[in-house]
């Protein structure tokens, strides 16, 4: 199999691609426009409410600081630069002003010596000049300098005394030029991070969920979209066979006449002239033996052929359309043609019949009577038979037409139980025929022979008032 055929598409799944591939392009773009804003909207507004938060942090500590120094100013502002009493005054008072669980206030030396620090005890009286974080960020060195510039914040990684973990802080700082101290406090945002983290993550949980919630509605519209052009595909499909079936009808209808009008032609013409022939020449005999000629040999010969022909020329009218199925119904022509089977075929045949009173419809009886045709016509040429059953009768369901022959079976690939391929052109016809009438072929056979039954539905069943009358027919035949 070629890749052109392996991928080749029908009609209705063209059709159903063109309805629904243009919605899945535009409900994908759609999606990654909306994910693609909405993300860019979200981080705009974490990135606001980040800003928004760290300001206030700063604001925070700024106030500590201020309020810190405006405390002990007037220790500060009185003393000289060489007080150390006033220097361990305000040290003390920074000393005591711890708040919260992490807050206090720090001063370094501007030569990054530490003097307060009472959450890290272990830092005061060392220089940590040129101290870093984990980060590479400069911690002391940096507050020293933004104090010497005036005051400032700072921001950088720090352990966190109830954890001992480093954690992110944001310093702010002021200076004593005086006295060359750097003082201030910080605070660690962690909070703020952790915050900014969740919003980050119910972003991500809004965009997943409008992701499930494009999703589902796409594939909502897809299934309708699949029912739909379903439906209408089962709609059209139903009209399609009404119209086919309906234009087959007219084919067999066609074919009947036309069969009718052949065969008619046959009886009134054709043979009529044949039979006008053969009268002539027997008269023309009987003139010769009655003048004691001697009759030739090619005469008799002759009339016998055209005795033969004119026999042929009514099998092939009797063929092409029997006048006793329009005359005595099913049953008779049936048993006719089985009779006809039998003298041309020496086959043994059993023929029987219950009675439903001609109550088939004509194209039942015109389609139950081309099955049997084709049916015999195959056991002629194929099966080898020696003895064939016919039966037609009626039940519950409708009539059914059975043919059973013990010949050798049919090939595996010309029958299936189900009916849905058939080999041959005459199990084909057979099977067109029924499916017409919305009937049912089932054929079954085996090394011991073949069985053909085919079904008329109720449907098909003519009510008793408008069953015609068979002319001239016993009620045993009439069906």
């Amino acid at each position: 199999m070629s890749l052109r055929t392996a991928f080749s598409l029908s009609y209705t799944q063209k059709l159903f691609l063109l309805g629904t591939l243009p919605l899945i392009l535009a409900v994908t773009a759609i999606s990654l426009l909306v994910a693609f804003q909405s993300r860019q909207l979200a981080e705009r507004e974490i990135a606001t409410l980040e800003q928004t938060m760290i300001e206030a942090k700063k604001d925070e500590l700024r106030n500590y600081v201020t309020q810190a120094r405006n405390g002990f100013y007037f220790i500060y502002g009185n003393a000289p630069p060489d007080d150390e009493e006033a220097k361990q005054q305000v040290m003390q008072i920074l000393a005591a002003m711890i708040y919260g669980h992490e807050g206090s206030f720090f001063v370094y030396h501007y030569d990054g010596t530490n003097l307060v620090s009472p959450r890290d005890t272990h830092l005061i009286n060392s220089n940590w000049s040129g101290l870093s974080d984990s980060e590479g960020t400069p911690v002391v060195d940096e507050l020293i300098q933004i104090a010497r510039s005036g005051a400032g914040y700072h921001s950088y990684l720090w352990p966190k005394p109830s954890t001992g973990k480093e954690a992110r802080m944001i310093t702010y700082v002021t200076s004593f030029p005086s006295w060359q101290w750097a003082v201030g406090t910080g605070v660690f945002i962690d909070d703020v991070i952790a915050t900014v983290a969740s919003s980050r993550a119910q972003v991500e949980a809004r965009t997943r969920a409008t992701f499930l919630y494009i999703g589902a509605i796409t594939l909502a519209a897809l299934l309708i979209v699949f029912i739909s052009g379903l439906f209408l595909n089962i709609r059209e499909r139903r009209l399609a066979d009404t119209k086919l079936k309906a234009l087959t009808q007219r084919v067999f209808d066609a074919q009947e006449e036309e069969r009718g009008r052949v065969a008619r032609e046959l009886h009134d013409g054709i043979s009529q002239i044949l039979v006008g022939i053969r009268y002539a020449l027997d008269v023309t005999r009987r003139q010769l033996g009655s003048d004691k000629r001697a009759v030739p040999k090619m005469l008799d010969k002759g009339i016998d052929s055209l005795s033969g022909a004119i026999h042929e020329v009514r099998r092939i009218s009797r063929d092409l359309r029997p006048g006793v199925l329009d005359d005595l119904g099913l049953g008779p022509a049936l048993k006719a043609l089985t009779e006809d089977f039998t003298a041309r075929t020496q086959i043994e045949s059993e023929f029987s019949t219950v009675v439903f009173r001609n109550r088939l419809d004509a194209e039942s009886k015109i389609a139950l009577y081309r099955v049997a045709q084709e049916a015999l016509t195959n056991i002629e040429r194929h099966a080898d038979a020696t003895e064939i059953h016919v039966s037609v009768r009626g039940d519950r369901r409708g009539a059914v037409l059975t043919i059973r022959d013990n010949g050798h079976g049919l090939a595996k690939t010309q029958t299936r139980e189900n009916q849905k391929t058939l080999g041959g052109m005459g199990l084909r016809n057979m099977q067109e025929r029924m499916e017409q009438i919305d009937g049912a072929l089932f054929i079954s056979s085996n090394k011991d022979g073949t069985t053909i039954e085919a079904r008329v539905p109720l449907s098909h069943m003519l009510p008793p008032e408008a069953a015609p009358a068979a002319k001239n027919a016993n009620s045993e035949d009439a069906i």
